[in-house]
């Protein structure tokens, strides 16, 4: 796993990008880390994108910057 980058979501919680590989297929995996008292590590919450659709991914990205402004 090659890790892109970090956002802190909250006090316990961060979104973490990686790049991975999951039974032959690449991926960029973007989920939620948590560290608290009771529980440290992943979430069930995330979505992983095949390296395949990045582009198509990246386009949706895109429109909603472009809608913000």
């Amino acid at each position: 796993m090659d890790e892109v980058g970090r956002i802190r979501k909250n006090e316990t919680t961060e979104i973490v990008v990686q790049k991975t590989e999951f039974r032959g297929s690449v991926g960029i995996d973007i989920r939620e880390y948590v560290t608290s008292e009771r529980y440290t590590g992943w979430s069930k919450n995330g979505v992983r994108i095949p390296v395949e659709k990045w582009k198509d991914f990246k386009e949706i990205m895109d429109k909603v910057e472009s809608a913000e402004r």
